[in-house]
């Protein structure tokens, strides 16, 4: 595509209206529920879509008349004061942040779309779980994380101790997948499934219903501690509730969203300078899987006080406040059960199929070539880290949005090789790459904040802002 034109099309998608935008977002979310009706493999996800597409579809009509008749498609300059020169005198981030807003219209079709495309698929599949029990609507994780919390409560061990000697090792009856043995999570995840063993009406305790309402919560915690451009936070919010990305999830597993959201969290307190409470949200999000502590360690780069000084200690301290209690006692009661189920079954060392074998090309190799699984999952890992140490000395992250920018790039490659995986984890760097614009927007409108006051709070200590050729702005 020759660089003029894409240009010129940067410039036009950047020129959409809010509503324009949803419009495109929600349309593109009825195509994939309905490519997900035709063509996904697993039932749940099938009727997921035949629930969401119709939602999904009115979102996309109703934003595209709410765009029709909107005045936002007006340029943005014209929304601003001009000063006696003809040039605007706001800061272009907080220009940005003026910009967009939610209107009525548009509060009113992302509700919609809430309801129908998310709240209403995860109603009806916890309910029809409740009624009819099986595996037809609901995700083996669901069971996994409601299992293992059933043991806690019952005062035995949280691992099984099957020592991943093979499929008849790991059965816990004869009629139940060898898989549903292991628990591949860090302890803070059984806390989830707790209520799923009390008394309370099983449509009520199911699992999905908690990693639902924690998710939203903290989501909804997070950007309102954020103060940049709004269209940025808008975005984020679709994203991690409304949009294919969240809403799949959520109705049918959405054991990682929870763990999306803590992690979100905590790099927007890095950003506002509290490291004490960033590292009690990675903390908590580290207690929850192993995929969360790369970006906690990737965050330390970029733990800064009120001051603008180094806190790497502060964040550590607070990570370890929730890590060491909730992981440490668990995993020393049985350490080999504890290897087995979070580290060698994720990976597939275990000799029991795992359910998560999307046909990616690390599993493609794998499968097509048995003998070398062992040997590539540890050339993976090696090469993998010594690639992110070199960016790391080289190129350290300085601000929170390469942090994640880093981390998001290194989450593609580790899912499309890893040897045991699902397309499902993508929505990890999905999620990434959304809040690294999210990021971008904050630490241009604390800079842009910090030049108009001069003095006050955190944002009288400007943010450094990397160059635009940096291999961490978008070029790792």
């Amino acid at each position: 595509m020759p660089t003029g034109l894409l240009r010129r099309g940067t410039r036009r998608v950047a020129a959409w209206s809010p509503e324009e935008r949803d419009a495109v977002l929600y349309a593109g979310s009825a195509l994939f529920a309905g490519l997900t009706i035709l063509v996904s493999s697993i039932p749940l996800y099938r009727q997921w879509g035949q629930l969401a597409v119709g939602p999904y579809a009115l979102g996309a009509l109703l934003s595209a008349i709410a765009a029709r008749h909107s005045e936002h498609r007006t340029k943005r300059s014209q929304a601003l004061e001009l000063d006696a020169r003809g040039e605007s005198s706001v800061h272009p981030a907080l220009a940005e942040r003026a910009a967009w807003h939610w209107t009525p219209s548009r509060l009113g079709i992302f509700l919609l779309v809430l309801c129908g495309a998310t709240l209403m698929p995860l109603s009806l599949e916890v309910l029809w779980q409740a009624e009819y029990g099986g595996s037809t609507h609901v995700q083996p994780e669901v069971v996994v994380v409601e299992q293992g919390a059933g043991r806690v409560l019952h005062g035995r061990n949280l691992y099984l101790d099957v020592h991943g000697r093979g499929a008849a090792a790991a059965r816990v009856s004869p009629n139940e997948p060898a898989y549903d043995a292991y628990f591949p999570y860090l302890p803070g995840m059984a806390v989830f499934g707790l209520p799923s063993g009390t008394t309370a009406p099983p449509r009520l305790t199911d699992a999905r219903v908690v990693f639902s309402v924690i998710t939203m919560i903290l989501v909804v915690v997070s950007l309102a501690l954020c103060r940049g451009p709004s269209d940025r936070r808008s975005l984020t919010l679709q994203a991690m509730t409304v949009l294919p990305m969240a809403a799949l999830p959520l109705a049918t597993g959405g054991d990682d969203l929870p763990v999306v959201a803590f992690m979100l969290l905590g790099m927007v307190l890095a950003l506002r300078r509290r490291p004490v409470l960033a590292g009690l949200a990675l903390g908590a999000a580290s207690s929850l899987k192993f995929t969360a502590w790369p970006l906690a360690l990737l965050a330390l780069f970029v733990a800064r006080n009120a001051h603008g000084k180094r806190a790497i200690g502060r964040m550590i301290a607070g990570m370890a406040v929730v890590v060491v209690p909730a992981v440490l006692p668990v995993a020393v009661r049985n350490p080999l059960a504890f290897i087995d189920n979070v580290v060698r079954f994720p990976l597939g060392l275990t000799g029991v199929t795992s359910p998560a074998a999307s046909a990616l090309p690390g599993h493609l190799l794998v499968m097509a070539f048995p003998g070398i699984h062992r040997a590539f999952t540890l050339v993976v890992a090696a090469v993998g880290l010594l690639v992110i140490l070199h960016v790391l000395v080289r190129h350290p992250p300085r601000v929170p949005s390469n942090a994640v920018l880093i981390m998001a790039w290194a989450s593609v490659i580790a899912i499309m090789l890893a040897p045991a995986t699902r397309v499902g984890y993508l929505l990890y760097p999905a999620d990434l790459f959304v809040w690294v614009w999210l990021l971008r927007g904050e630490e241009a409108y604390q800079v842009a904040e910090s030049a108009g006051s001069g003095q006050g709070g955190n944002s009288a200590v400007p943010i450094p802002l990397v160059s635009r050729a940096t291999p961490t702005d978008g070029r790792f």
